[in-house]
């Protein structure tokens, strides 16, 4: 059993969006995004599906040309190769699921 927390340990960059791998397991990694409030990743795709939910804060999370305003709770999926994009409206810890396959590495790149 692995076990980490979210919540506890949580750095901000001045620059850019905190990355962190918290767990990689047997079949998906998931990784912490902190943003402070005013950063963005901007438009980027994953090769495979992803699963995005807000832990904490509010995001303005763009796709389709459409962006909805996501706030503490809220949870999302992504087919593979969708552009989006997120831009923190206040400081916000972003958990993101991605495939076993898919590389922590790239998502890093987007950053």
């Amino acid at each position: 059993m692995n076990i980490a927390s979210f919540l506890e340990d949580v750095q901000f960059n001045s620059n850019k969006p905190a990355l962190t791998l918290l767990l990689d397991t047997d079949f998906s990694k998931e990784i912490r995004i902190v943003f402070k409030k005013g950063q963005t990743m901007e438009d980027h795709q994953a090769p495979f599906a992803i699963i995005v939910h807000i832990v904490e804060g509010i995001i303005d999370f763009g796709v389709n040309k459409e962006v909805k305003r996501l706030t503490a709770g809220h949870i999302l999926s992504l087919k593979p190769h969708e552009v989006h994009n997120l831009t923190a409206i206040e400081n916000s810890i972003v958990r993101l699921t991605l495939s076993k396959t898919d590389s922590v590495k790239r998502v890093k790149e987007v950053l």
